[in-house]
Protein backbone atom coordinates (compact mmCIF):
# COMPACT_ATOMS: atom_id res chain seq x y z
CA UNK A 1 0.00 0.00 0.00
CA UNK A 2 1.38 2.93 -0.85
CA UNK A 3 1.80 6.11 2.32
CA UNK A 4 -1.64 7.78 2.18
CA UNK A 5 0.07 10.94 3.87
CA UNK A 6 0.73 12.53 0.34
CA UNK A 7 1.41 15.85 2.23
CA UNK A 8 -1.77 16.88 3.21
CA UNK A 9 -2.49 17.92 6.45
CA UNK A 10 -4.43 15.00 8.41
CA UNK A 11 -3.79 12.08 6.20
CA UNK A 12 -2.55 8.80 8.18
CA UNK A 13 -0.17 7.28 7.34
CA UNK A 14 0.82 3.14 6.30
CA UNK A 15 2.24 2.79 10.06
CA UNK A 16 -0.90 4.42 11.44
CA UNK A 17 -3.31 2.53 9.63
CA UNK A 18 -1.85 -0.42 10.63
CA UNK A 19 -1.92 0.18 13.97
CA UNK A 20 -5.45 0.73 13.64
CA UNK A 21 -6.08 -2.22 11.76
CA UNK A 22 -4.39 -4.15 14.19
CA UNK A 23 -5.81 -2.45 17.54
CA UNK A 24 -8.01 -4.21 19.44
CA UNK A 25 -11.67 -3.06 20.15
CA UNK A 26 -11.56 -1.23 22.57
CA UNK A 27 -8.52 0.62 21.57
CA UNK A 28 -9.84 1.02 17.82
CA UNK A 29 -12.99 3.07 18.69
CA UNK A 30 -10.45 5.71 20.75
CA UNK A 31 -7.99 5.19 17.94
CA UNK A 32 -10.25 6.15 14.99
CA UNK A 33 -12.04 9.18 16.35
CA UNK A 34 -8.63 10.09 17.25
CA UNK A 35 -7.62 9.77 13.39
CA UNK A 36 -10.68 11.14 12.22
CA UNK A 37 -10.25 14.49 14.00
CA UNK A 38 -6.48 14.60 13.10
CA UNK A 39 -8.09 14.07 9.48
CA UNK A 40 -10.86 16.42 9.43
CA UNK A 41 -8.81 19.51 11.03
CA UNK A 42 -6.61 19.01 7.76
CA UNK A 43 -9.27 18.95 5.63
CA UNK A 44 -10.78 22.64 7.59
CA UNK A 45 -6.83 23.58 7.58
CA UNK A 46 -7.12 23.18 3.30
CA UNK A 47 -10.62 24.81 2.98
CA UNK A 48 -9.42 27.97 4.54
CA UNK A 49 -6.23 28.55 2.58
CA UNK A 50 -8.40 27.94 -0.44
CA UNK A 51 -10.79 30.37 1.06
CA UNK A 52 -8.20 32.83 0.62
CA UNK A 53 -6.35 31.92 -2.14
CA UNK A 54 -8.87 30.71 -4.00
CA UNK A 55 -9.63 32.01 -7.11
CA UNK A 56 -12.21 29.64 -8.68
CA UNK A 57 -15.82 30.69 -6.51
CA UNK A 58 -17.52 27.67 -6.66
CA UNK A 59 -14.41 25.94 -4.93
CA UNK A 60 -14.05 28.64 -2.44
CA UNK A 61 -17.76 28.24 -1.60
CA UNK A 62 -17.30 24.83 -1.15
CA UNK A 63 -14.22 25.57 1.36
CA UNK A 64 -16.78 27.23 3.22
CA UNK A 65 -19.12 24.40 3.53
CA UNK A 66 -16.06 21.94 4.35
CA UNK A 67 -15.13 24.11 6.87
CA UNK A 68 -18.52 24.40 8.44
CA UNK A 69 -19.28 20.79 8.45
CA UNK A 70 -16.19 19.34 9.20
CA UNK A 71 -15.83 21.39 11.83
CA UNK A 72 -19.32 20.66 13.59
CA UNK A 73 -18.02 16.54 12.99
CA UNK A 74 -15.09 17.72 15.09
CA UNK A 75 -16.52 18.87 17.89
CA UNK A 76 -18.87 15.81 17.75
CA UNK A 77 -16.18 13.24 17.41
CA UNK A 78 -13.81 15.14 20.71
CA UNK A 79 -17.31 15.08 22.61
CA UNK A 80 -17.19 11.30 21.83
CA UNK A 81 -13.71 10.95 23.44
CA UNK A 82 -14.56 12.84 26.64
Amino acid sequence: MDDMGGGMPGMMSDEDMAALEAAPDAEFQTMWLTMMVEHHTGAVEMAETEQEDGRFQPAVDLAGDIIASQSAEIERMEALLG
